[in-house]
């Protein structure tokens, strides 16, 4: 086969993959379910509040890969958002059970192609890098068997009391300009600043910090901070863009917390969906974006880390185990 017929075929496969991962996401959307909050939205719910992580390392999952597994913890009714390569089971001294099917999840990844390489020798500028994604699938730990004791072991949900005072000191901590007042809830890129309502204004107190994490979420995207393209005016997709990742990143904190994450704009669904429709990466970029915001804002809760692995997955590259028992 010809070099230039498997970097089409490479292409299509890549194109594919984020047209599955799109297409399934804009029909959760249209059917009215958020996939981002959906896993606690059903009484039909079974695993606990808590971001998915690999039984095997500990660590989190992040970006399009949450709403992926959390999506599949709903489908399947699992009862934990622990999850497993094939191989990683075997090296447990456990197994798949035979029958069972796994979860397909990605890597993000990147390349140089050699026409691009040869480009930097002949010109001797950088050489552009290609992103792209790689599939494996994972195993929920329910699915396994013969796991030793103690593996994917859910935390017990924080103790009452525990979660708001959390969320001030992260606020404070974060060294963002916080203020309370108002009417309504927002952040001025240009001034650098978030107001939000007193509590009061709130029928539940812990919508407050809802909407805290929310704001918080835009501001980390300053220049100062992340540096995300903050500069949509409202209407347009930049702006929907930039609300989907603000979204996101409030579930992912929240989840993280311990506070059951709800939509906090449910009105920009019509513009996401345009969005989304029109570009079918932008769910996997507003997904990754969100995790290093959730990130960068959950180092500042006093004495604990994050653990989100901010490359899309926890799983080195030697881990990606495609097969399914």
């Amino acid at each position: 086969m010809s070099r230039y017929h498997r970097n089409a075929r490479a292409g299509a496969d890549r194109a594919s993959l984020y047209d599955d991962i799109t297409d399934k996401i804009i029909a959760e959307l249209e059917a009215g379910r958020v996939p981002w909050v959906q896993p606690w939205g059903t009484s039909a719910a079974k695993a606990p509040l808590a971001m998915p992580a690999n039984a095997a390392t500990g660590r989190r999952y992040s970006g399009i890969n949450v709403l992926i597994l959390w999506g599949a913890v709903t489908q399947h009714g699992f009862p934990t958002q622990h999850w497993l390569t094939f191989r990683q089971a075997l090296g447990l001294g456990g197994n798949v059970r035979k029958g069972e099917h796994g979860t397909t999840v990605v890597y993000a990844d990147r390349f140089i192609p050699e026409d691009e390489r040869q480009h930097a020798r002949d010109t001797g500028e950088a050489a552009a890098a290609i992103p792209f994604l790689k599939r494996f699938t994972v195993f929920n730990a329910a699915q396994c068997e013969g796991l030793p004791e103690g593996i994917a072991v859910d935390a017990p949900p924080p103790p009452p009391g525990q979660i708001e005072p959390q969320v001030e000191a992260l606020i404070k901590a974060t060294g963002i300009d916080f203020r309370i007042g108002g009417d309504r809830a927002f952040y001025v890129p240009a001034l650098d600043y978030i107001q939000v309502p007193p509590p009061a204004a709130y029928f539940e107190p812990i919508n407050w910090h809802r909407t805290a994490l929310h704001e918080l979420g835009h501001a980390s995207g300053h220049d100062s901070r992340l540096g995300r393209d903050l500069g949509g005016s409202f209407g347009s997709k930049k702006y929907a863009f930039e609300e989907l990742v603000a979204e996101m990143n409030a579930a992912f904190c929240c989840a993280s917390l311990g506070i059951v994450p709800t939509v906090r704009h449910a009105d920009y669904l019509a513009s996401w969906l345009e969005v989304l429709r029109e570009d079918n990466r932008a769910i996997v970029r507003a997904a990754s974006q969100a995790s290093k915001a959730a990130d960068w804002l959950l180092a500042f809760v006093p004495g604990a880390e994050s653990g989100i692995d901010t490359d899309q997955t926890e799983v080195e590259k030697p881990e990606m185990d495609r097969r399914a028992a």
